[in-house]
């Protein structure tokens, strides 16, 4: 479809996630506890609704509302009526079923129909004028891919040249997951209703959601009395684990990272760690590598400390270090082998990336003193599957990746997730497809590392490690676009990111 307006998230989008199954069970007691009927929430809903999509396309005369049968058809209902009482025309058309309507969704179509309405099939002709389409057909009850019919129309929404506006999900996107195992609406808005899903921010969610708001309809009280499934992260959350720092502090305050890495042919990856790791404010960076990688590197960066990856220069990294960073450029020849053999001995905080967790999944064990960053196609190598059955469940492919390795783990993609062991969950809604591209985790691994340095917690260290890095590159995007950004663009925004009290 044309016209579909660039994702960006609005800053009023909450920081709590629930989950959307739980959510589905427990509406009808947060309106009962707030003293409200289930209606009342759908004419909240369709309001929320229209006025976004008026205030979004405020040309659009035609519109062409999608009704399901179910309560998202019913908030369909609701929005046209309010759409023809401001003097739009409005088609509804509505899915046919045998089944009745749920009670509120009845009484959202009966408005509709009392307000002179009329409901055609949407299995006849679609009016060709419609200058917006809503998408009222499924919800957030998805539990496998659409079927026919339901699969033919979500095709043909996306044929139509109209933009959509989805009513609390693009019909056909997994609530939970974001997955989509089939047809799936590409929204240019979604707004989502009470509180956000985790499919509207993992998975494929990016590639159909648009421009995601969210109402809460009155039930922000309610709300905070239950425990989230997981925290959203962006930009505005780095105060709380990036403090000024102390103006007589010295470079022994801010950490010894070592990193070790860079086999033959991979020097790059080893370089971008070790200086983002310095960008990211860690007081002194050392770097095992090749003897022949030692000019070059210090060359390219001064400020590091460059050694010949031995045993001996390793036993003496280690004393020295307050953290380690295992993995960018390590290969898995015998020159790296031999160095994973000793720094995995090591208790040291540490951060494991890239090869360091293809050896770990072949020797698989458990312990708390690292970050794990893997990327879908590492992770399905740590737990012996498919990345179709990481990216179909990227929640639960987080925690079995905690629970069978401990620590803290990032699990790489469009809306990273970040784990812990006592059971703290994460979303880094930052980054963009600009970053699809190589060298972006070394980048990544430096940051992280060099907050560890910096005696942040594991986890504190993942999370704002990964919205500094995700930031930096929607920085770049927005000054030259995502197509050609390269992983060392990133390095020039990382420290006005680690300093978020820097007057912009």
């Amino acid at each position: 479809m044309t016209n579909q307006i660039e994702k960006q998230n609005p800053a009023s989008l909450p920081y709590s996630v629930y989950s959307a199954d739980w959510l589905r069970k427990a509406e009808a007691d947060a309106a009962r506890d707030s003293g409200l009927s289930l209606f009342t929430l759908m004419q909240r809903a369709a309001a929320a609704a229209f006025q976004l999509a008026r205030s979004k396309f405020p040309h659009a005369t035609e519109w062409l509302v999608l009704c399901g049968h179910g309560n998202n058809g019913g908030d369909g209902y609701e929005v046209a009526r309010l759409a023809k009482l401001a003097g739009l025309n409005v088609t509804v058309l509505a899915v046919d079923s045998e089944k009745p309507l749920p009670a509120e969704a009845e009484q959202a179509r009966s408005a509709w129909i009392a307000s002179g309405g009329q409901i055609g099939a949407i299995a006849s002709p679609w009016p060709e004028n419609s200058a917006l389409i809503v998408d009222a057909l499924m919800g957030t009850g998805l539990a496998s891919a659409p079927r026919e019919p339901l699969a033919g129309y979500i095709k043909a929404i996306n044929q139509y040249s109209a933009p959509v506006i989805s009513l609390d999900l693009p019909s056909g996107l997994a609530a939970e997951t974001g997955a989509a195992a089939g047809e799936v609406v590409r929204a240019a808005l979604t707004m989502t209703f009470i509180a956000l899903k985790p499919g509207l921010l993992t998975g494929q969610a990016r590639d159909y959601v648009g421009e995601l708001h969210c109402d809460a309809l009155g039930l922000q009280s309610w709300l905070s009395g239950h425990r989230p499934l997981l925290q959203r992260l962006d930009a505005r959350r780095l105060p709380e684990w990036l403090h000024p720092r102390r103006p007589c502090s010295h470079k022994g305050e801010h950490g010894h990272l070592l990193l070790v890495g860079g086999d033959i042919g991979y020097a790059g990856a080893i370089r971008m760690a070790s200086e983002s790791a310095l960008r990211a404010g860690a007081g002194m960076v050392r770097v095992l590598t090749h003897k022949q990688h030692i000019g070059p590197l210090l060359t390219a960066r001064p400020e590091l400390m460059v050694q010949e990856l031995t045993e001996e220069s390793i036993k003496a990294g280690l004393e020295w270090a307050s953290a380690v960073v295992i993995g960018p450029g390590l290969g898995q020849n015998e020159w790296g082998k031999s160095a994973f053999k000793l720094l995995s001995a090591s208790d040291k905080p540490a951060l494991w990336d890239a090869d360091a967790l293809n050896m770990l999944a072949k020797a698989p064990e458990k312990r708390q003193n690292r970050v794990l960053t893997p990327h879908p196609g590492e992770a399905a190598r740590l737990l012996d599957c498919s990345v179709k059955d990481i990216e179909s469940d990227r929640l639960l492919s987080l925690h079995r990746l905690v629970q069978r390795y401990g620590g803290v783990v990032v699990l790489k993609g469009a809306g990273t997730l970040i784990g812990s062991q006592e059971g703290q969950i994460a979303l880094a809604d930052v980054g963009n497809a600009g970053m699809a591209s190589g060298g972006m985790g070394d980048i990544l691994s430096g940051i992280i590392g060099g907050l560890l340095a910096q005696k942040l917690s594991f986890y504190n260290a993942a999370c704002a490690g990964t919205v500094v890095h995700g930031t930096a590159a929607d920085i770049i995007a927005q000054r030259q676009g995502t197509r050609g950004m390269l992983a060392t663009d990133l390095l020039h925004w990382i420290a006005p990111t680690v300093n978020p009290d820097l007057k912009k």
